[in-house]
C-alpha cells in the first residue's frame, strides 16, 4: 500500500471502485469483564462506490460483510458470536452498510464533478446487522491513491465508528458477580479499504 501512496488528500474519479477484499478488512473492538478490551475483525467483506460525477454528495457506498469470517483469535468464542446468541449466521449469514448521503468533514467537500477529498468525510447510511437496520455515521479519512505495477487505479481509505450492539439486538450478557457485565454494550469499529476503478461500460 505503502507504494501506492501519493498523498493524504485524494480525490475519486467519477465512476465505479471495488473493493479489493484482499487489502480490506474490518476490526471491532468492545470491552471485556469491565477492565480490559477484546479486539476481533472481519476478513471478508465486498463491495463498491459509486462515485456520482454530477453531484459528490449523492455518491453511494455498498458494502456487505461475511459473518462466518469473524476472527477473535479464540475458536471457542468465535463459535459463540456466530450462534443465535449473537449473529446468528445461520439465519443472517451477511451484515450490510449502504450509504445515504455523503457530507464535508473538518475540511469543505470540494464539488468539481470528481469527489475531493481535504480532509475527513462523513458518510452516513444504514447498517444492517441480523434483521435490524439503524443509521450509521462513518467518519472516513484518505489514505492516499495512486496506480499499480498494473495500471489499475487505487484508492486508499480508512473510517471509524462506535455502535451499540443492543440497538441491533445484540443482547447476549452475563452479569458478573463482582458488579457489572461480561460484555461491554459500545463497540468500536475501525475500517482500512482499498479500492480499485473499475473501467467504465
Amino acid at each position: 500500500m505503502a507504494s501506492l501512496v501519493t498523498a493524504p488528500s485524494a480525490t475519486l474519479a467519477a465512476g465505479t471502485w471495488q473493493i479489493d477484499p484482499a487489502h480490506s478488512h474490518v476490526e471491532f473492538a468492545v470491552r471485556h469483564l469491565m477492565i480490559s478490551t477484546v479486539k476481533g475483525r472481519f476478513g471478508d467483506l465486498s463491495g463498491t462506490v459509486n462515485v456520482d460525477g454530477n453531484d459528490p454528495s449523492k455518491s453511494v457506498v455498498d458494502v456487505t460483510i461475511n459473518v462466518a469470517s469473524i476472527d477473535t483469535r479464540e475458536a471457542q468464542r468465535d463459535t459463540h458470536l456466530r450462534s443465535a446468541d449473537f449473529f446468528d449466521v445461520e439465519r443472517f449469514p451477511t451484515l450490510r452498510f449502504r450509504s445515504t448521503r455523503v457530507s464535508g468533514g473538518p475540511d469543505d467537500l470540494k464539488v468539481t464533478g470528481d469527489l475531493k477529498v481535504t480532509g475527513q468525510l462523513l458518510v452516513t447510511g444504514d447498517l444492517t446487522i441480523r434483521d435490524v437496520t439503524r443509521e450509521v455515521t462513518l467518519t472516513i479519512t484518505p489514505e492516499g491513491q495512486g496506480k499499480d505495477p498494473w495500471g489499475s487505479e487505487r484508492a486508499g481509505y480508512s473510517a471509524k465508528a462506535k455502535i451499540n450492539r443492543g440497538d441491533f439486538g445484540l443482547t447476549w450478557n452475563q452479569v458478573l458477580e463482582a458488579g457489572g457485565v461480561l460484555v461491554g454494550e459500545e463497540i468500536k469499529i475501525s475500517i482500512d479499504v482499498e479500492f480499485v476503478k473499475q473501467a467504465a461500460k
